[in-house]
Formats: C-alpha cells, structure tokens, sequence
C-alpha cells in the first residue's frame, strides 16, 4: 500500500466562497495528482471564506501579480492570476486553476508551500503579492 504524505501549512489558506466552490469542483472531478488532490482537500477543509471585498492585501487571490522563489533552485519567478477564461500567454497572465495558480490561492506573502508540479513537488515562497498593475 502506498502511502502519500501531503504536507500543508499551519495557518489556513483564506479564498473566497466563488474560489472555495470552483476547487472543490476541481477536487471532485480528480483533475490533480493524488498528492495534490489529498493537499488541497485538506486545505479547503480549513479554509477561511471571505467576502471578494474582504480579502486582505498579502493574499493571493484573483487579479494579484504574486512573485515566488521555488526554494532548491533560487530561481524566481512572476504569476499574473486571472480566470481561466483570461489566461493569455501573450499578455503574461496565467489561470488560477494551473499547476501554479491552485497551489498559490489563498497563501500570503511570505508563506512557504510545496505543491506537485508535473517535473515533481516544488517549494515556493511567496516574496511579494499585489494587485495587478
């Protein structure tokens, strides 16, 4: 029997109630991984809801440019978060319902979090989040 350990964070990821229903869809329909499937249930299960208005600044959310470093490599990197009908590679914006943009919801900045990503789990950091520009 296999095991999976799906670590997550100590203080709960805040969404909104929109973003809470879309990824218990995501969840129940078993589009991720089984580790990220057991990472997210979890999440959500403690997740604090908040009205759209009430979401605090250093949240990720929907419509914020969150800069990470993934952790062994140092290596850097810039997310716009935006639906998954305005996902544009071309103006540089990304979905939330990506690798990326799930493991990122509802942490703040300066949390630390690892989500399997298809080359395996990744630990990012979130150095900065804000609205985009």
């Amino acid at each position: 029997m296999n095991t999976i350990i799906a670590k997550t964070n100590e203080t709960p990821i805040v969404i909104t109630r929109g973003i809470y229903d879309l990824l218990k869809i995501f969840v129940n329909k078993k589009k991720l991984s089984r580790h990220n499937e057991i990472k997210l249930d979890q999440e959500l299960k403690y997740a604090v809801q908040v009205l759209r208005k009430d979401v605090p600044e250093n949240i990720v959310d929907l419509g914020k440019t969150v800069k990470v470093k993934e952790t062994t490599s140092g290596a850097e990197y810039e997310y716009n978060l935006v639906s998954p009908q305005k996902a544009r590679r071309k103006h540089n914006t990304i979905s939330i319902l990506s690798p990326i943009g799930i493991a990122l919801l509802g942490y703040p900045q300066g949390a630390v979090l690892s989500w399997e990503m298809p080359d395996g789990v990744k630990e990012y950091q979130i150095l900065e989040v804000k609205s985009i520009a």
